[in-house]
């Protein structure tokens, strides 16, 4: 990494960290310095035909710009079937993105001493205790066998992906698929009365890819984590995050499960077939899930339910160097050190794994679309993308909620590189 990144982080930070109180708010009328309004309305014209053209069903995008919200739609249908539309509060299924927030509830109780990113998840769940590799596989009855891991795992293996651990019905490996369902293991969402304490010692007893540090295997190392809060805090995971994040953000609509008001405002999942838009059946999920079912599995790797602009004040929060609405989370060195590469060369050369995101290099801001050097950003299974400019100040988020192979979407990519072309 190059020593311009850290200084250009450096010099954003300690602007930042002096401004306690910024938060979001609508630019108005005002015009917002920095940013083209004109190439904002481009923006709103190439999404508006992709309603038109069907290639995606509705969505709703947000950019801010030094704090200030310079762009927020909401274009199509939260459900098709229905003939609901789209509003600027929908609930989205952000999947994945709650990776990023369970990070930052890992790094405060590291920044209060509870925890070292190098202790042995062990020291905390002692059923990781000695973690046994992969060696051979049976398909006709999925046993295997196995040899001791020379290494132990570490909270900051479970951070960046490299502990080993597989991701069930997602995984890419055949094998791991079916060791994790014979076990039991559960994956991404449920409406099944479980806990997250229950799966993951489940978790613990199987055997891991690969020796971890050696790869990059995405996993359920976050559900652990989230475990591990629970440990640690002496709190449920929800409680934690209600606590400690989303009420002092003023993220009210992020949640693990919604409530009945909130419950109207969820989008549905849609899958593009014969021609049309169409409700997501019930797979290996069930996309009721945020309001129904026991509510009782707090996925750390990807249960989170939320809006578009609650989001951005998480990433806002980063933006300003830990704090928002004069409440700081965390200490601007340590989003300092979390946005450093911690997975080596584990990565391609346009971006690397950080603690909690992954970030664009000097590479990857050479290769266009992606954004400056430093730039941070990451998904959801539901199709919802976001990514934050440190150096230009600039957000942008677009949440769509579809699986399957869709019907042309490129909405993701046009956003980001559009997003980017605004900046004057």
């Amino acid at each position: 990494m190059k020593k311009s990144f850290y200084i250009s982080w450096l010099l954003v930070l300690g602007v930042f960290a002096s401004a306690l109180a910024q938060t979001l708010s609508p630019a108005g009328s005002t015009a917002v310095p920095g940013i083209s309004k004109d190439r904002i309305d481009h923006i709103d014209a190439m999404l508006e035909q992709a309603i038109q053209q069907q290639n995606v069903p509705g969505l709703v995008a947000m950019i801010v710009k030094d704090g200030k919200i310079v762009y927020h739609t909401a274009k199509g249908y939260a459900s098709v079937d229905q003939g609901k539309k789209m509003e600027k509060n929908s609930i989205f299924r952000i999947a994945s993105q709650t990776k990023a927030i369970t990070s930052t509830a890992i790094l405060m109780l590291y920044e209060e001493g509870k925890i070292q990113l190098d202790d042995p998840i062990s020291k905390y769940i002692p059923e990781f205790a000695n973690p046994q590799v992969l060696v051979s596989f049976r398909y006709a009855d999925s046993s295997y066998t196995t040899k001791p891991s020379s290494k132990v795992i570490t909270i900051r293996h479970l951070l960046t992906h490299t502990s080993g651990l597989g991701y069930g019905v997602i995984d890419g490996d055949d094998r791991m698929k079916m060791i994790y369902h014979k076990a039991g293991v559960v994956d991404l969402f449920t409406t099944d009365k479980i806990t997250i304490g229950e799966s993951v010692k489940r978790l613990a007893k199987l055997p891991l890819h690969h020796e971890p540090g050696a790869k990059y295997t995405y996993s359920e190392g976050l559900d652990v984590l989230g475990y591990l809060v629970e440990v640690v805090s002496g709190k449920p995971f929800d409680v934690f995050l209600k606590e400690r994040i989303f009420d002092p953000l003023g993220m009210n609509d992020t949640r693990f499960y919604l409530n009945e008001a909130q419950g109207t405002r969820l989008v549905d999942v849609h899958t593009f077939q014969e021609g049309k838009w169409k409700k997501y059946p019930v797979t290996f999920y069930d996309p009721a899930y945020p309001k129904a079912g026991a509510k009782t599995f707090f996925s750390g790797g990807a249960g989170l339910s939320s809006t578009a602009e609650d989001y951005a004040k998480f990433l806002q929060m980063y933006l300003n160097g830990g704090s928002y609405n004069g409440v700081r989370l965390l200490s601007p060195l340590t989003i300092q050190m979390a946005m450093k590469n911690q997975v080596g060369d584990l990565w391609n050369s346009t971006k690397y794994y950080g603690l909690a995101f992954g970030v664009v290099t000097d590479k990857g801001e050479a290769q266009g679309g992606l954004g400056s050097e430093g730039t941070f950003d990451w998904g959801g299974y539901f199709n919802t993308q976001y990514f934050a400019d440190p150096n230009h100040k600039i957000i942008g988020l677009i949440f769509k909620q579809t699986s399957g192979s869709g019907n042309g979407d490129e909405t993701g990519w046009k956003f980001r590189q559009m997003v980017f072309t605004s900046v004057e």
